[in-house]
């Protein structure tokens, strides 16, 4: 904004002319913002409707590429995956006899909760409600009862908007899937959300405390701490990231065996992942403007 007019004004009365437009475009800029906060509680009730549990869902395929290690399908309602039929071929993961495949039935009661999804739907809700006490509460006037508004407003649809992305989350979902029939003994099912994505991760497991007797012609046997297969091909490479690693499922200390990670894109959710990324960017656009014309340009910025 020009701060020179002509003919030239004495500085007092140039300042105070200054002052006088710098409100006056804050004025407009926080009546102005009321508008805008009517299309972005729009955006968050669409985003809203997205995450509800209406019927049919979200029927999604889980296969794995180029194999028939995992062949099948979950059905998502909400924050819940209600249906599942999925097809194990695994080399570590015997087969029941007479059968092609190890076969998971994902029971429809009571489901499998999402819990990144619950978090994400409780998030929107409570951006809907910081947007109708920036709308029907306080004053739509006071900047800086906006800016915290806004402010909040932020770091809410961000929270929400890295929740759906698994930034910062462990795999579990926050419920135990039931099988029926149940799963095989050693056998781990985790789902959880990723860049919009549903995915699977499937382990088989052994227990720490079995350890194999050797036969006299074993290849693995060793008296030295180097077996002959190491000796002769070299040491192998680990088959997944979490060869050789130890942990306890189930109150029980286990190794991973064979690891298996399957994802399937979800339309809806991606779909919420493009409105929030939006909003955010939106709303630090306001939060940005109205730092400056309340003079705060020397605050940190928004991330």
């Amino acid at each position: 904004m020009a701060t020179w007019a002509y003919p030239p004004l004495p500085p007092d009365q140039l300042n105070r002319e200054a002052d006088s437009a710098l409100a006056r475009e804050l004025e407009w800029l926080l009546q102005s913002l009321q508008d805008s906060l009517v299309a972005l509680k729009e955006g968050l009730q669409e985003c809203a409707a997205l995450l509800a549990p209406e019927e049919p869902g979200s029927t999604l395929v889980l296969s794995s590429l180029r194999s028939e290690n995992v062949k099948g399908f979950v059905t998502r309602v909400g924050t819940k995956v209600v249906k599942g039929d999925i097809h194990l071929r695994l080399p570590s993961l015997p087969t029941p006899r007479g059968q092609p495949s190890t076969r998971l039935t994902l029971s429809q009661a009571p489901g499998l909760v999402l819990q990144q999804l619950v978090s994400v739907r409780n998030l929107v809700n409570q951006s809907l409600d910081i947007v109708d006490v920036s709308t029907y509460t306080g004053n739509p006037l006071d900047a800086t009862f906006i800016f915290s508004q806004l402010h909040l407003l932020h770091e809410t649809i961000s929270e929400a908007r890295h929740m759906l992305k698994g930034e910062g989350t462990c795999e579990a979902t926050g419920g135990i899937p039931t099988f029926d029939p149940a799963t095989p003994p050693y056998v781990s099912f985790h789902l959880s959300i990723a860049d919009s994505a549903l995915v699977l991760l499937l382990r088989t497991l052994e227990s720490t405390t079995f350890v194999a007797t050797p036969t006299a012609f074993a290849t693995d046997i060793s008296l030295t701490g180097f077996s002959l297969r190491d000796r002769i091909f070299g040491s192998r490479q680990r088959v997944h990231d979490e060869a050789g690693d130890v942990f306890m499922w189930h109150g029980e200390e286990v190794r991973v065996k064979e690891k298996i990670r399957v994802e399937s894109q979800d339309p809806s959710l991606m779909a919420v992942m493009a409105k929030l990324t939006a909003l955010e960017h939106e709303v630090m656009r306001w939060v940005g403007a109205l730092r400056v014309l309340m003079g705060n340009e020397d605050t940190e910025s928004e991330s």
